[in-house]
Formats: structure tokens, C-alpha cells, sequence
């Protein structure tokens, strides 16, 4: 009897045509990030190595979600080579991320260093909230 490995998809993968799990997962790229906050702002650091230029990646924020998405070029290879492994990403890639707080979209700013992308999204003001002086007479 040949032992078979575990593969927890294996009742449901006849369900969907045959390049739905490698489409929908194995060629996307995996866009990490690291979500965080202060009173003032929201935080959101990106792991995107490989973009050369600002028009490489697309920011929005729409209905309190930021979404990251964009195209990685891959510096063409030599010829006459041989190619034993490749497991860097190039292609598109996207992301979508539900923010812990409301945002305001004015204000916000990006920069872009040695391969990391970090997002900086000001809080919306009624989120702050504001400190009320007293008069002492």
C-alpha cells in the first residue's frame, strides 16, 4: 500500500478547475507587513524588495482599508546561463489592509528604503479626540 502525504485541500480541490490554488496562491506575491499606531498617526511597514521607482507601486485608502499593489521588474538574466533556482517574486503583486483606526487621507505620507515601504496615515481628528482647557477664575 504507497503511503500518501497529507494534503488537507484534497477533498474540496475537484470543486475548482485545476489552476485555481497555484493562480490564487502559489504565483502571488507575499507582501509582508507590519501594522501599528500612536495617538496621532497609523503606521503601516511594507516588505517590498526589488521596486526602482515610485511608479512601481499604487497606494490608496478607501473605506478605512490601505491597498498596496504594483508591478516588481526583474533585471534580465545572461544568456548561456543555467537557472537551478529561482525563488525571488517579480510580477504583480497586491494588498489589502484593514486599518485599527480611521484615517484621514490628506496628510498621508510614504517613503521608500532598501526594500521596505512605510506608509504614514494621520488619524482622523474625531479619532484623536481633542483636550478641553478650563478656565480657572
Amino acid at each position: 500500500m504507497p503511503i500518501v502525504p497529507y494534503d488537507p485541500f484534497n477533498m474540496i480541490r475537484g470543486l475548482f478547475d485545476e489552476n485555481w490554488f497555484d493562480t490564487r496562491f502559489a504565483n502571488m506575491a507575499r507582501v509582508r507587513v507590519d501594522v501599528r499606531e500612536n495617538p496621532t498617526e497609523v503606521v503601516v511597514t511594507a516588505e517590498i524588495p526589488g521596486l526602482q521607482k515610485k511608479e512601481d507601486v499604487n497606494i490608496t485608502v478607501h473605506d478605512n482599508h490601505l491597498h498596496l499593489s504594483g508591478k516588481i521588474e526583474r533585471s534580465s538574466e545572461e544568456k548561456g546561463e543555467n537557472v537551478h533556482r529561482t525563488e525571488r517574486y517579480y510580477g504583480k503583486f497586491s494588498r489589502t489592509i484593514a486599518l485599527p483606526s480611521n484615517v484621514e487621507e490628506t496628510g498621508s505620507k510614504a517613503s521608500y528604503k532598501n526594500g521596505i515601504l512605510e506608509v504614514r496615515l494621520p488619524k482622523a481628528q474625531k479619532e484623536i479626540g481633542k483636550r478641553i482647557d478650563v478656565d480657572f477664575h
